[in-house]
């Protein structure tokens, strides 16, 4: 790369970051303002991701759906659209993105909001059957203030709701106010030069680092823990030269259930694997996606049809997808044993308020170290909410939390351990839990121990992996998340 081309990506990455600062800072809610649960990228004029912030891998990898969604509708400069719908580039309900136009392409934010209406608070309920029972469906539509009322006034806790849509708009402000310096210094024929050299540049590192790989056909296969029964998840990776093809032939047709995810989805866990196993290091553009296709049968459980339910879709199934990938490409070079594989998704609320968190666990050890402990594993990137902020915001009461001593499976380097968190509830509410791997455990590599299975409950009393019930003042709800597998016997 040029000295100039790395100024340039370094000031376009740059953007995006602060768009991302700008969001956080100015955010109402805790699962934004604390816990980040938001991404923010830049595209170029023909809707290609040439810079993002390094935030949430589900986000990113499925904003490319959202851009070309709204591009089809010729969007104009200083106008902002917005979008949650999963079968029209979005992930879940929660996840509003907004798209607006600047001088060299598009300015993407994605922030999940703490609640988009539907039968719960939180807008993740456990049981959900059709997308309406979830929340407030949103097609492209262009924002304006009288959008903004109509849309909130459909949620719970309106004017929290309005204000995380406001600091999106910040940060879009934000982004066109930077790529015009950009442009006015450098000039926006040289910009648009170095967005594509950018794009370019990622492809020809990945293309080089699939090209390590051995070439070869490799299949894994894992479940899903859905209400009814086991879902299957099965994944073919095909490595031919510089490409990698990832196919879902034989996973389950999608569920009546909420566990099913739009392609997009798929692909983003997809994307994150590659990635992760071929070039950590790559400067995060969507050129590095270029030579990796996936694909999935229409119907599947991975490239769900409207209108099924997708609450825990883009959360857990996107997090067993990983774990698929991951096993395939195991039968060909070295990777990391099985994570919690699980968000442990939380969701408490009423008409007063609504909280959402997601709790970190055990991440798998690796064939030449131990797995961290107490992290947001695979497609969360989140921060934990801190107790200070929790309390101090919700008549919630944080009774324990450390770490789930032991949990982290055993081998030669021995995965990291889960989470105890354990929260009482001080006014009436409604709960709901989305987890996974409470029965089948995290597996290792190479002869290592499985990581140990989680375990939710309430006062003492097991609760399943899925689950959506009234709570009164004082009850005690206890996540125990998974640990990691261990490496190596």
């Amino acid at each position: 790369m040029t000295i100039e081309l790395q100024i340039i990506g370094s000031l376009l990455r740059a953007v995006a970051e602060e768009m991302g600062a700008v969001l956080v800072r100015s955010a109402f809610s805790a699962n934004i303002k604390e816990r980040r649960d938001c991404s923010t990228a830049l595209f170029d004029e023909r809707g290609r991701m040439v810079a993002q912030a390094e935030h949430i891998p589900v986000h990113l990898g499925a904003m490319p759906d959202a851009v070309a969604a709204v591009m089809r509708h010729d969007p104009a400069f200083g106008e902002v659209w917005a979008l949650n719908d999963p079968y029209a580039g979005g992930t879940h309900l929660p996840d509003i993105t907004l798209v607006s136009r600047t001088e060299t392409g598009f300015a993407v934010t994605r922030a999940h909001h703490a609640d988009v209406g539907g039968r719960e608070p939180g807008s993740m309920p456990a049981d959900s059957r059709t997308l309406d029972e979830e929340g407030v469906v949103i097609p492209p539509t262009r924002l304006d203030d009288d959008v903004i009322a109509g849309l909130v006034a459909r949620m719970r806790n309106p004017e929290e709701r309005q204000g995380d849509l406001r600091a999106q708009l910040a940060a879009h402000r934000l982004a066109e106010q930077r790529v015009a310096e950009l442009c006015e210094r450098r000039g926006r024929d040289t910009v648009i030069a170095a967005m594509d050299e950018l794009f370019a540049y990622s492809e020809r590192r990945m293309r080089a680092g699939i090209a390590a790989l051995p070439d070869g056909r490799f299949e894994a296969h894992d479940v899903l823990e859905a209400i009814a029964g086991d879902l299957e998840v099965h994944a073919t990776v095909t490595v031919e030269g510089e490409t990698v093809a990832i196919d879902f032939t034989g996973t389950s047709p999608q569920d009546a259930g909420n566990l099913n995810c739009p392609l997009s989805v798929a692909r983003s866990a997809c994307f994150y694997v590659v990635r992760l196993l071929v070039d950590p290091d790559l400067p995060a553009s969507g050129g590095a996606f270029a030579p990796v296709t996936v694909t999935a049968p229409a119907g599947c459980l991975v490239n769900a049809c409207p209108p099924a339910a997708v609450a825990a879709g883009n959360v857990e199934t996107s997090s067993r997808i990983v774990d698929v990938v991951m096993r395939a490409f195991g039968e060909a070079i070295d990777v990391p044993a099985q994570g919690q594989g699980t968000m442990n998704n939380v969701t408490l609320g009423n008409e007063r308020f609504t909280y959402y968190e997601t709790i970190g666990g055990g991440q798998g050890a690796c064939p030449d170290a131990d797995g961290p402990s107490g992290v947001h594993v695979a497609m969360s990137n989140t921060l934990s909410t801190p107790v200070e902020a929790l309390e101090l915001q919700y008549p919630l009461r944080v009774e324990r939390y450390g770490l789930r001593l032991g949990s982290g499976g055993a081998g030669r380097h021995r995965g990291g351990d889960g989470v105890l968190r354990e929260l009482r509830v001080l006014e009436a509410c409604r709960l709901s839990i989305i987890s996974e791997r409470r029965v089948h455990r995290p597996q290792g590599e190479r002869g290592g121990d499985p990581g140990a299975a989680g375990r939710n409950s309430l006062n003492g009393e097991p609760l399943p992996a899925k689950v959506t019930r009234d709570l009164i003042a004082g009850d005690i709800v206890t996540i125990e998340t998974p640990g990691g597998g261990g490496h190596g016997g």
